[in-house]
């Protein structure tokens, strides 16, 4: 530990060379701390002086006569309070406790106050002054910087204890030196400066020569992470010497600097894996006393680390995030979203918990936390009315605000999930008015999926659809990832479909056949397979043979059909290959779980569409919901139920 001392003393004249020398140097050091490129002369009457009398003390003559030392202690030599010397050599009276000093400090709210706190004391620890400056950067610093930069860094006590801070770098403690170098920081000193170049390079010396403690090691970690940018080989350095600990002994605040570090210094997937092993479990054991702001950083650094084999603190982590939701903060909450979408969690009372937090919040709510909480409810097929109301409105009254890409992310979910809010129709004017204003600031595929989500839920953008058949607007999407894939033709052609089916008013250009996709993409999961499998053995109990429906046919209009029967006028059932006398076309929509909202009976978007499309090219649609089949164990109340379906008002069947 170092000892600064603050005490009266007599003005020394600054004639002789030697004090004006220093006097100009200590000038040149200190104008690069506010980042300015050429020195500058002292501004106060207080900087005119300064004398150096040896090596372990500086004065530094200030108009309320100031002098600044710093002197080392010893390993053994403790603080004591004032006037109580115990077994100190030090001059009786020049100690403040530091549990008092502390909590003085803390008691005050603006930097002129602990300025003239610390020019009221006589002595004080290095901790103590480095404190001091976390307690400046605490007040003075918010999301724009520094709020009084003159206030600060013209100050004659702040310029004073970064001189001796600078030059005596080497006699500080390992927390007086790493606090200092962090309140620095956050401060905005020019990492170029003297002062930081000093400080940084006499806690890499330490460093390399293993004297410093993990908590020493995640303070210098965290500080070279503020920096714009850090020594990637320091911070190596630091992972090197970290994974030598004992990961049992570390605080939350440790294991959650060492992620941060090791996001930035894993260059491949296996690197530091045992290090991430280790801590992964300690931090399972520690989830529930985690902060909301730890809980999102460490979910956060799991992801940037791919520890998808970490499954048990993932889940631990989004359990226990449910109670965090009204104190995260907006990147917080973000984080926490984005874990959940990358490691595919999901759970129903962290869904809840949104639904009592955000209707609340969320004129409040930063718009790209909004947009991350309808991405996560698009993307896990959650269907959340309060949510969704709760956004509908917020888009109505403060869309002119967002971005392009917030903008769709508020009204995708609502054509992904097939719901239309009581506030739609303000919702598709604000909308409309917000796309003729600003259409050409959105980017192609951006623009393509928000108006493909409108025609699912019969919103018909058909002011805007000659852009999108244009072919200015098709060789944009062709030229920029991810081009013309599946995904991208699918939705141009159901558009297309749309203008044909349902807007026969609309006059404009077509999409161009060379742009159509050749068939709907269908997926099945195993279940709906064995559900499929099902219906096909009840329709063979039900109709005698096989021949009399036909499974997975490809219509001209792209939809794939689950099962097709064809009757004839008298309604008949046709063999599946017979073309003539066909009367009536029946497709069967064997829908399983996957193609409703998540513990829902609302069909997505697009499969409402596909059932509306269908129906206006001939068929009647009937559905098969998995909820109304699963529990029909028999082939013969499956044909009973097919029966009833299929054919109501036929009560025996001739085939």
């Amino acid at each position: 530990m170092a000892l600064i001392s603050l005490k009266s003393f007599q003005f020394y004249s600054s004639s002789t060379p030697a004090s004006k020398s220093l006097v100009m140097t200590l000038s040149k050091r200190l104008s690069f701390i506010s980042g300015q490129r050429k020195p500058q002369r002292c501004s106060s009457v207080a900087m005119r002086m300064l004398c150096f009398r040896d090596k372990s003390q500086y004065m530094f003559c200030r108009k309320n006569h100031v002098q600044l030392r710093i002197q080392s202690l010893s390993v053994n030599e403790t603080v004591h309070p004032c006037g109580d010397t115990g077994s100190s050599t030090k001059p009786d009276n020049i100690w403040m406790d530091e549990q008092l000093f502390f909590k003085t400090l803390n008691s005050l709210s603006t930097s002129k106050e602990i300025f003239d706190f610390l020019g009221s004391l006589e002595a004080m620890s290095d901790t103590m002054a480095s404190g001091a400056l976390q307690r400046i950067s605490e007040v003075e610093v918010d999301d724009n910087g520094l709020k009084n930069p003159e206030g600060v860094l013209d100050n004659e006590v702040f310029r004073a204890l970064c001189f001796q801070f600078e030059f005596e770098s080497s006699k500080l403690s390992n927390r007086g030196l790493l606090n200092a170098l962090q309140a620095l920081i956050k401060l905005r000193i020019d990492p170029k400066s003297t002062l930081m170049a000093s400080l940084l390079s006499e806690s890499e010396e330490r460093l390399s020569r293993g004297q410093l403690t993990v908590k020493n090691l995640c303070a210098l970690g965290e500080s070279l992470l503020e920096l714009e940018d850090p020594s990637c080989a320091t911070l190596e350095q630091i992972v090197n010497h970290i994974q030598e600990k004992d990961t049992e002994k570390w605080s939350p605040r440790e294991l959650v600097m060492v992620y941060k570090v090791l996001q930035v210094t894993v260059r491949e997937k296996e690197q530091y894996q045992d290090l991430l092993n280790r801590m992964n479990s300690v931090t399972l054991t520690l989830v529930s006393q985690l902060s909301p702001k730890f809980t999102s950083i460490i979910l956060n650094s799991l992801v940037v680390l791919h520890q998808t084999q970490a499954r048990h603190l993932v889940t631990a982590l989004c359990k226990y995030s449910v109670k965090h939701i009204p104190y995260f903060t907006a990147d917080e909450l973000v984080n926490v979203l984005e874990a959940f979408l990358y490691f595919g969690h999901c759970e129903q009372v962290f869904t809840e918990a949104l639904e009592t937090h955000l209707p609340k919040s969320i004129f409040t709510m930063h718009p790209q936390t909004v947009s991350k909480v309808m991405q996560y409810c698009c993307q896990k097929r959650i269907l959340s009315k309060p949510i969704f109301d709760a956004v509908a409105e917020c888009f109505i009254s403060d869309a002119d605000r967002f971005t392009t890409d917030q903008i769709a992310w508020y009204i995708i979910p609502f054509g992904t999930l097939n719901y239309l809010p009581p506030s739609a129709s303000s919702l598709f004017r604000k909308l409309e008015t917000i796309l003729h204003t600003r259409l050409r600031h959105f980017q192609p595929h951006i623009l393509l999926s928000l108006l493909h989500s409108c025609v699912l839920i019969q919103r018909f953008p058909v002011n805007f659809l000659p852009k999108i058949f244009s072919p200015y607007f098709l060789q944009r999407l062709q030229a920029q990832s991810p081009g013309l894939d599946r995904r991208v033709t699918s939705q141009l052609t159901q558009l297309f479909l749309t203008v044909t089916l349902e807007c026969p008013f609309y006059e404009g250009p077509k999409l161009l056949p060379k742009y159509h996709v050749k068939a709907f993409l269908t997926t099945h999961s195993s279940l709906e397979v064995h559900l499929l499998k099902r219906v096909k053995m009840g329709l063979l109990y039900l109709l005698k043979k096989r021949i009399y429906f036909a499974s997975e046919v490809l219509t001209p209009y792209f939809y794939t059909i689950d099962i097709e029967i064809k009757l004839d006028e008298e309604g008949f059932v046709l063999p599946a290959a017979q073309c003539e006398e066909v009367h009536k076309r029946i497709a069967l929509c064997v829908d399983g779980p996957n193609r409703f909202c998540a513990n829902s009976h609302n069909l997505l978007g697009e499969e409402a569409i596909k059932k509306r499309h269908l129906q206006l090219l001939g068929y009647e649609v009937v559905q098969i919901p998995f909820f109304e089949i699963e529990s029909l164990q028999t082939c013969g109340k499956m044909a009973e139920y097919l029966h009833k379906k299929i054919f109501p008002h036929t009560y025996e069947l001739s085939c």
